[in-house]
């Protein structure tokens, strides 16, 4: 069977501050984040599925949203950029997510950052 990409987009709000920033951002303030998780398998010849969207949804609350969504993130993240921020989800989430291939974190309708897992890339 091919492999194909799912890809699922959850909204959340959270609080931050950047303690070792040094402008506007290390007092606390708050993000309406837009998060994309995409997973890569075969599609499975007897359901016709990669997986179903309703099953990741269901995950990618559990392990890592439920934390974050109207929380404030420093509570357990020291410095919660958005950098640090994608990388604690996927240490959250691959574990428990076969074929999780990226994840993709908007902090704003311009500024985003992508994490594929350590060794992608150079």
């Amino acid at each position: 069977m091919p492999k194909v990409e799912l890809r699922v987009e959850f909204l959340f709000s959270a609080a931050h501050r950047l303690p070792f920033h040094k402008g506007v951002c290390f007092r606390m303030h708050g993000h309406n984040y837009k998060l994309l998780v995409t997973v890569e398998r075969e599609v499975d010849p007897a359901t016709g599925m990669v997986m179903d969207f309703e099953d990741l949804r269901l995950q990618v609350w559990e392990h890592a949203l439920d934390r974050c969504d109207h929380h404030t993130l420093n509570d357990f993240l020291e410095n919660p950029t958005a950098e640090n921020i994608v990388v604690w989800m996927w240490g959250e989430l691959a574990p428990k997510i076969p074929g999780l291939k990226e994840i993709v974190l908007f902090e704003t309708p311009e500024y985003s950052v992508v994490y594929r897992g350590a060794g992608h890339g150079s």
